[in-house]
């Protein structure tokens, strides 16, 4: 038996070393030829690492949320034959699968950590009870399916190797009432701190987040807007539309409203280099779309919007969102957004304050759409009104040509007629 040593291959573009996100094997496991070993996240992307040779893994090396230089040993194998140990070539390293954009623009890049080798023993029995504090061992795929059915992988026993979940763990989870041990009253007293490292793309959001919130003055404006008439509007579009036409929201109107005012505002379709010093105005309109998806926030790019009718904004919207729902979207994909939209759907709320996707310098979010009563010409009647939500970077935008921006999108919102005229 021989030994064979998988290493962390150049994944491209520079890139010098890459953060462990989650792994797919453990000590012990006989795995084959090709089989997922470990999912890795970049600058860039979220790379899959499969095996190159079946084997059984011996030395894990690194935990989620270390940073792993290019050509570190990640896996160790036991092997039929002479293996790589010594030198020996006993396969080509299985060429990475690119599956998404960890983040719409990349961070920082971190400091250089060298991984200390961990070693990871097997569970001395399946389903053994997990010790408070310690990280639920499963799959994305089980991770995103737990998560959409809301149950929270800490109180869940794995029967997989090193008590690893199962999708079978959940079915068995939920078969139990979902409580994963006997019920317990409403009234019940609960103890316990549980810490979760914040790693890959929740790590990079989080980045993102501070990076912005630090460097960008925001300022927020929010207005109310009738959306009665584009409402109908919107209802007789989807009533009369031919069957391979997309359905209408309110954002492809919203995106068209975008791209009539700002070329009047030129200072607000831009990027704040603010190392150099320099604001880059677009002509070109790149609708960054905020999107929730399991992993976190995603923001994928509808490009060209300006040349875009309504039917195309939607169906482009439903794409990039898609792809990024289902971790398949390209770098193309995710980058280059010039202005973004935010939107929390049915969870919208009465107002919000969006944070800025760095380095753009406005962002717009609307939030929900409620009946109210209003006074019109002397009578009270029932209106659907919406609030619009937006910041800026007060550092490129300033006040009052915010206000008169939001209050252009506000006219032609509220007489959508005029959306469509040149």
């Amino acid at each position: 038996m021989g030994r064979y040593v998988f290493k962390l291959p150049d994944v491209g573009e520079g890139t010098a070393e890459a953060e462990i996100v989650a792994w797919h094997v453990a000590v012990g496991d006989q795995i084959a030829e090709d089989q997922q070993l470990v999912d890795v996240m970049t600058d860039k992307a979220t790379v899959e690492m499969t095996s190159p040779v079946s084997g059984k893994v011996i030395l894990l090396h690194g935990a989620p949320g270390e940073m792993a230089p290019v050509g570190a040993p990640l896996v160790e194998l036991e092997v039929e034959g002479a293996g790589n140990q010594h030198g020996k070539k006993a396969a080509e390293p299985a060429k990475p699968k690119p599956q998404a954009l960890a983040a719409p623009v990349s961070a920082e890049k971190p400091k250089l950590v060298e991984p200390a080798p961990v070693k990871v023993a097997p569970a001395p029995m399946p389903a053994a009870p997990r010790k408070p504090g310690d990280k639920p061992l499963a799959s994305p795929a089980v991770r995103k399916r737990a998560h959409e059915l809301g149950i929270e992988l800490q109180f869940v026993h794995g029967s997989g190797p090193a008590g690893r979940i199962e999708h079978a763990d959940l079915d068995t989870y939920l078969a139990r009432g979902g409580s994963g041990g006997p019920a317990r009253s409403a009234y019940a007293r609960r103890d316990g701190t549980q810490e979760i490292k914040l790693i890959g793309l929740r790590r990079k959001i989080a980045e993102k987040m501070q990076e912005a919130k630090r460097r960008i003055p925001h300022f927020a404006y929010v207005e109310e807007v009738d959306v009665t008439e584009l409402e109908a509007l919107r209802v007789h579009l989807n009533a009369a539309k031919k069957p391979e036409q997309p359905k209408l929201t309110l954002l492809p109107f919203l995106m068209r409203a975008l791209v009539r005012v700002l070329p009047d505002y030129p200072q607000i379709n831009a990027r704040f280099d603010d190392e150099a010093g320099i604001v880059h105005r677009f002509a070109a309109v790149h609708i960054g779309i905020a999107t929730q998806t399991a992993s976190g926030l995603i923001v994928p790019v509808v490009k060209h919007a300006e040349a875009r009718d309504v039917w195309d904004c939607a169906a482009e919207v439903a794409r990039v969102s898609g792809l990024a729902r289902d971790n398949k979207a390209s770098k193309d994909d995710l980058t280059g957004s010039t202005i973004t939209i935010t939107s929390l759907g049915p969870l919208g709320g009465v107002a919000t304050t969006p944070v800025i996707n760095h380095p753009e310098v406005a962002i717009i979010g609307p939030n929900a759409i409620i009946e109210k009563p209003v006074v019109r010409h002397g009578q009270v009647v029932v209106r659907k009104r919406m609030n619009i939500s937006s910041s800026f970077d007060h550092r490129v935008v300033d006040g009052y040509d915010a206000a008169e921006f939001i209050q252009r999108i506000k006219g032609l919102i509220e007489h959508p007629a005029t959306l469509f005229m040149d």
